[in-house]
């Protein structure tokens, strides 16, 4: 074989510039750069030396042989061509991958297998000796590449992937590559600041990776020392000799190196669970003499070398996927901020996220930004040197947007109106409620508007809640357009949800005014950060505002008109309890005594809940799904109600038909729509309500009352009822306070019999 190799570096997207410096400065000649991959020639100990020291590359191959290829039978041939006894023996093992696609194969698993076959073929003896196939560890893993009309052969010296280094046999949810993690060290600064003898820390540290790569760099330890199987080990043109040689120098420049002082290296993780895996890696690299990690929050993080030392802060942080992490990641970036701002004046820092506006909200500029690919998701280095230049103190404006936010803030905290009831129900004077304590922190001037408007709304609505005994109410509901969300308070929760900002907007406008709401919420409210929920509503079909989001299973109980009810803010879309039925819920609970209440599309059945307060005689509550019947009996069980109060499963149109009870009371609030798998055809309120009431009213018993209500926008109801009922539309009397800004929350109607 030749002295000098074609070689193809292969590397996670976005690596490619600082693998290509990285493997010129180990011996590669020629160097060109390609999408996820770098090329070049070199001799068998560069190619060895790029095995053993490369920080950055997945694999390390070979070229064997590059020919023109038409069709499968070009690349039979082409493979067949190669003398493979000089690679492997004929009773050896063989894997087989193939990547491309064109001249007639589409399929890589049909390319890999004619590759396959002609290696086979080529090798098989007369006594029927022949190669076997080991994906997991062959004695030669064989890679074809096609490549417009050019297959290119390769060996894969590497074997399994040069990121698996060895050490990281336990690892969290979301683990960050070996040499991914290694780019961003290096991309950061990382080898300079070791070598003036800096510090390294990682607030968020998981399982350690970014502090065992940093320790491995300062150390000069080669990153797969320790690694026992290669790709070239079993290959018949590996040469021994000059691979010992090379790992002996590896071995010796690490053992000088870890005799050196360690460098000071700490990790902090909140989660407990993973402290003793972090360990367990650290000292599977034979760093725990370097690395020493412990548990902590972000909050408290502070680092703490000798005072004058200074170093790199590199973390991590979660991007956020599910349903209500907008809150407590923003609080999360937040916090990073000000731990960076109040214990690391005069440090460097690397943040890597995939939610660069998540970056932004630390309060601090970042004076550089990287692009790199976390697997499919693209994602930012920021690099921040943390001084007070780069701290940020507000946004910029222009002179007419100043303005206009002068004029809104002047209205904000103008002196709310003089309160009309000044009494209790017991004719005691009421002792004004003290104005929130706001934690001082750094807000825009748009989150500084929303927060002053959010303090006037609670001071308004928050004598009202006090007076009437109401625990949970709707504080905020898109008051200020481009601040488009409602907010509930629930006790002492917040229940954010956001309205799916038109598509008209732009969306970074839309995220950063969330996030800048969500910086002001905790202190406008007086509420802990991490009491505050983020949901996103849309427009729904079907049974979608139902269906389960999370998976949390905590219920939080709430007080309203002397009952005790359980509402969910994680898991649903829809908590459990609409806060703008409330008064109807109450109108409900004051009729009720003595009768016989029948709920219709009954949800957690709260207003039935009620009529058992009010002194019904008997509840019956109907729905379709029993995850919420189980939670309606579970708000009877907690105020003491279980006799006397029915729940039934069922589709309501057909419950109806069969029923042949009688009611006194009956309450219907249907949904818009609905496509259940478990009802015949689909529900439609508009077109269906006059069946739906024509049902009820024939289970309503004489000098009964149905109260009928919808949150449809356009829904109108039909002429003809009034011909046959006596119907009243009751919706202004149906809306509190906390509504009346919003007065077509519902609708709603009191029917009786003419």
């Amino acid at each position: 074989m030749s002295d000098r190799f074609e070689l193809f570096l292969t590397c996670p997207k976005g690596l490619e510039g600082l693998l290509i410096e990285e493997a010129v400065g180990l011996g590669l000649e020629e160097a060109r750069e390609h999408t996820s991959a770098v090329r070049g020639m070199a001799d068998m100990e560069t190619a060895y030396r790029l095995c053993l020291w490369s920080r950055l590359a997945n694999r390390v191959l070979l070229v064997l042989k590059r020919f023109p290829m038409k069709d499968a039978e070009d690349l039979y041939h082409g493979v067949l061509d190669i003398d493979w006894a000089d690679h492997m023996v004929p009773d050896g093992s063989l894997a087989v991958e193939f990547s491309g696609h064109g001249s007639g194969i589409d399929n890589t698993h049909f390319g890999a297998l004619k590759v396959k076959d002609a290696i086979v073929d080529k090798l098989r003896t007369p006594t029927g000796e022949r190669p076997s196939i080991d994906k997991i560890n062959p004695d030669l893993r064989i890679h074809l590449r096609l490549d417009r009309g050019e297959a290119i052969l390769s060996l894969d010296l590497s074997g399994h992937s040069l990121h698996q280094r060895g050490y990281r046999l336990q690892q969290g949810a979301a683990p960050l590559k070996e040499n991914l993690a290694a780019a961003i060290l290096i991309r950061a600064g990382w080898p300079r600041i070791a070598a003036e003898g800096g510090a390294l820390t990682d607030p968020m540290c998981g399982v350690g990776t970014f502090l065992v790569e940093g320790a491995m760099i300062a150390a000069d330890m080669a990153p797969n020392l320790n690694r026992e199987l290669w790709g070239f080990t079993t290959w018949l043109g590996h040469v021994p000799a000059l691979w010992k040689k090379l790992h002996t120098e590896a071995s010796e420049r690490a053992a000088i190196g870890m005799n050196k002082p360690p460098l000071w290296i700490r990790g902090y993780e909140a989660d407990p669970r993973l402290i003793q895996p972090a360990r367990n890696n650290i000292e599977r690299a034979g760093l725990s003499h370097w690395i020493k990690v412990y548990q902590g929050e972000v909050g408290t993080f502070e680092p703490r070398p000798d005072q004058n030392q200074k170093g790199l802060v590199i973390c991590n942080p979660p991007y956020g996927e599910r349903l209500g992490d907008e809150a407590s990641l923003l609080y999360l970036y937040q916090n990073l901020g000000e731990r960076l701002r109040q214990a690391c004046m005069g440090w460097e820092a690397a943040v890597f996220t995939g939610a660069p506006d998540l970056g932004k909200r630390m309060g601090i500029r970042s004076h550089k930004q990287y692009s790199f690919w976390n697997g499919a998701l693209p994602c930012k280095l920021l690099l921040i040197k943390v001084n007070p230049d780069q701290f940020v103190t507000g946004e910029r404006r222009t002179p007419e947007q100043r303005q206009a936010e002068r004029e809104q803030a002047a209205y904000d905290q103008a002196p709310a109106e003089p309160q009309e009831r000044q009494y209790n129900k017991n004719g005691n004077p009421i002792k004004p409620a003290p104005a929130p304590v706001v934690e001082q922190a750094r807000l825009s001037e748009g989150g500084q508007m929303f927060a002053n408007r959010l303090q006037k709304n609670l001071k308004q609505l928050g004598k009202w809640a006090k007076r009437e005994g109401v625990d949970c109410y709707r504080v905020y509901d898109a008051d200020m357009p481009e601040y488009s969300m409602a907010i509930d308070l629930y006790h002492d929760w917040v229940h954010v949800q956001e309205y799916a900002a038109p598509k008209s907007i732009d969306p970074e406008k839309a995220s950063a005014r969330m996030f800048d709401a969500l910086a002001a919420i905790p202190q406008a409210l007086s509420i802990d950060k991490s009491r505050v929920v983020v949901k996103r509503r849309e427009r729904q079909s079907g049974t979608k505002q139902y269906e389960r989001q999370s998976a949390q299973g905590k219920f939080t109980e709430v007080s309203e008109g002397g009952v005790k009810l359980l509402v969910n803010l994680t898991d649903y879309l829809d908590t459990g309890l609409f806060l703008d039925h409330r008064p109807m819920r109450m109108r409900i609970q004051k009729e009720a005594a003595g009768k016989r209440f029948l709920n219709l599309y009954c949800y957690t059945a709260t207003a039935s809940v009620h009529a058992a307060k009010g002194g019904a005689r008997s509840t019956t509550s109907v729905d379709l799904s029993k995850t919420y019947l189980d939670w309606a009996r579970r708000n009877f069980s907690l105020n003491g109600f279980s006799d006397k109060n029915r729940l039934e499963q069922g589709d309501v149109m057909a419950w109806l038909e069969a029923s042949r009870d009688e009611f006194d009371l009956i309450f219907i609030d249907p949904p818009t729509f609905s496509n259940s798998k478990r009802m015949e055809g689909i529900f439609d309120v508009q077109r269906d309500h006059v069946q739906l009431l024509d049902l009820a009213m024939a289970r309503l018993a004489p000098g009964g009352v149905l109260y009928f209500s919808n949150n449809f926008r356009k829904f109108v109801l039909e002429d003809n009822l009034s011909e046959r009922y006596a119907v009243e539309e009751i919706s202004d009397k149906t809306l509190d306070p906390d509504f009346a800004r919003n007065a077509k929350i519902h609708r709603a109607w009191k029917i009786t019999a003419r």
